[in-house]
C-alpha cells in the first residue's frame, strides 16, 4: 500500500494539484489512505448526503418521492445544467428532482429538494451513519452566494485572481459544507451494503448514482465495459471533488473519495479532472491485489 499511496501522490503532483484520497473495500475493508482524515470543502458531493437523507425521510413515510414540486424561474438557484438553466416553470417529482441534482448536478433541483428534506435532516442523516466530520451548513444557493459576495464587484472576472480565491468562504472547510475522505468512503459503502436505507431504497440511490454524465473524473480512470461506476461530482474554484463506487465483473466493490485543489485559477484543467481517475485506478488497483494476495 506504501508504494500505491506515493504513485498516487507522484500523480496528483504532475497534474498540478493537491489532493487527498480514500479508498475503501466494501466488502472485505480494506482500506488505503493518501490523507483520507483531511477535511475538505464538498461542494457539490454534499448532494450525496441530501440524497440519503431524502431516502431515509421516504423510507420513513415523512414524504413520498412522487410528490409533485413546482419550479418558477423567480428564485432559483443559479446553475448550467438542469432546472437551474430552463427559463420557464417545471413541474417535477421529488425522484425526478434527485435524479437532475445527481445526474448533471443541477442546483436548484438540489435546493427544491434541501427545501423539502430540511438542512438539520441531513445533518441528523450523516450523524446516524457515524460520518463525525461531515456538515452540511447552508444550500447550494447560499454557498454561491458567498463566492459572489467574496469575489466582489468585478463578478466572475475577479476569480482569476488567486487572491480573491484566496478569500473565498466556499473553499474553507471551517466555514462551508464539508468531510473528509474516509467520512465520504464510508457513506459510499453504507449505501452499498444497504444500511443508510432499506434494499429498495438504497437501489435507488445506486441507480441514480449510476446516470450521472460526467466522464471526465472518476470514470476516466476505469475505461472498461464491464467495469462500472457510480459517482457524484463536485467543483468550485480551484477545486474539483468525486466520490463513488467502482464495480468489478468480479463482484469487488471498491468506494473511493477524491479531493483536490490546485493554485491554477482556469475553468478548465483536463489534466487535475484526469488525475482523479488516475488516482482512483492506483488506488482500487492495490486493493485488488492486496484482496488477490490474501486469497492465495
Amino acid at each position: 500500500m506504501t508504494d500505491a499511496v506515493a504513485r498516487i501522490r507522484a500523480a496528483l503532483t504532475d497534474a498540478g494539484v493537491t489532493g487527498w484520497l480514500h479508498a475503501l473495500d466494501i466488502d472485505s475493508g480494506e482500506q488505503l489512505d493518501a490523507g483520507g482524515d483531511q477535511p475538505v470543502c464538498t461542494a457539490s458531493v454534499h448532494k450525496l448526503c441530501l440524497l440519503v437523507a431524502l431516502h431515509e425521510q421516504a423510507e420513513r413515510g415523512a414524504l413520498d418521492l412522487t410528490e409533485q414540486v413546482e419550479s418558477v424561474p423567480k428564485g432559483r438557484t443559479a446553475g448550467p445544467t438542469g432546472v437551474a438553466a430552463m427559463l420557464d416553470a417545471a413541474r417535477m417529482s421529488l425522484r425526478d428532482l434527485a435524479y437532475l441534482m445527481m445526474a448533471v448536478s443541477d442546483n436548484a433541483a438540489a435546493d427544491l429538494l434541501l427545501r423539502r428534506v430540511g438542512l438539520d435532516a441531513v445533518n441528523a442523516t450523516t450523524d446516524r451513519l457515524g460520518l463525525t466530520r461531515t456538515r452540511a451548513v447552508h444550500s447550494f444557493g447560499e454557498m454561491l452566494a458567498t463566492v459572489k459576495e467574496d469575489a466582489g464587484p468585478e463578478g466572475a472576472r475577479a476569480l482569476a485572481d488567486p487572491r480573491v480565491v484566496s478569500r473565498l468562504r466556499a473553499l474553507d472547510p471551517a466555514r462551508t459544507n464539508r468531510s473528509t475522505p474516509r467520512d465520504m468512503t464510508r457513506l459510499l459503502g453504507a449505501v452499498w451494503r444497504d444500511e443508510a436505507c432499506t434494499p429498495e431504497h438504497g437501489a435507488a440511490i445506486r441507480r441514480i448514482m449510476g446516470l450521472q454524465v460526467w466522464p471526465h473524473r472518476l470514470a476516466s480512470g476505469f475505461p472498461f465495459d464491464d467495469v462500472h461506476v457510480a459517482g457524484k461530482t463536485g467543483s468550485l474554484p480551484t477545486l474539483r471533488n468525486e466520490v463513488g463506487v467502482v464495480e468489478y465483473p468480479d463482484g469487488g466493490r471498491y468506494a473511493v473519495a477524491v479531493f483536490t485543489r490546485t493554485a491554477h485559477t482556469a475553468a478548465t484543467l483536463p489534466a487535475a479532472d484526469a488525475v482523479i481517475g488516475t488516482a482512483a485506478r492506483i488506488a482500487v488497483d492495490a486493493l485488488r491485489a492486496r484482496a488477490f494476495r490474501s486469497s492465495r
